[in-house]
């Protein structure tokens, strides 16, 4: 079997010359916990200060928001991360994307979004919500989505460095490594392989077995 990495300790390969770029493509794990617990409180906070909205209302857009997260996980890390443009400079685009994380999967610094990342594609998705959503309705459903984008990277982390037991947490271990180490063309789901398993990219017993 071809290997799929290139070091499975906890180490990385530099991604750029200079040091002040490179500050920026590392960070720990705590870090999406300190930035986005305050905003995902505050987002709930006006919600139920919203006169129009009920507890029942505001829990089912949450759960709206943690399902669109899910969809969007898959999504971003399927075609975006898995995307390689051509050529030299599509090469080097994809490792600084996401490359470096199968070269290195276990770099514990590099297993969560940066803020440099995280902080952008949040803005980004906050402002195309609010263009198809009232505001009342905004703040609970992009709370579920910041919970959900919180679940995925505190997930991930432990996957790669935390001890997991438990059925579920090791079923969820389980898929995401052979993600990394013996099929990187399936399996694109962390948190969840439900759109795997709709969509067909779960992988195949024959693979399993192999």
């Amino acid at each position: 079997m071809k290997k799929l990495y290139v070091s499975n300790k906890d180490e990385s390969a530099r991604m750029f010359k200079s040091k002040f770029l490179e500050i920026f493509t590392k960070v720990h794990w705590s870090v999406p916990l300190f930035m986005f617990i305050p905003l995902i409180s505050y987002l709930l906070y006006l919600a139920w200060q919203a006169p129009t909205l009920g507890v029942g209302s505001i829990v089912l857009w949450i759960v709206g928001g943690l399902f669109i997260w899910t969809i969007t996980e898959y999504v971003l890390h399927r075609f975006v991360f898995h995307y390689q443009p051509p050529g030299e400079l599509g090469e080097k685009i994809h490792f600084i994307f996401h490359g470096v994380h199968h070269d290195y999967p276990n770099d514990s610094m590099r297993l969560v979004m940066p803020p440099a990342v995280s902080i952008p594609l949040a803005t980004l998705f906050y402002f195309f919500f609010k263009y198809l959503l009232a505001d009342v309705t905004l703040y609970p459903f992009f709370a579920g989505f910041l919970i959900g984008y919180l679940c995925y990277d505190m997930l991930h982390y432990a996957i790669h460095h935390a001890p997991m037991k438990g059925k579920l947490w090791m079923a969820l271990k389980t898929h995401h490594l052979k993600h990394h180490f013996k099929d990187p063309d399936n399996g694109y789901g962390v948190s969840s392989p439900i759109w795997d398993i709709i969509v067909g990219t779960q992988f195949s017993s024959s693979k399993e077995e192999k």
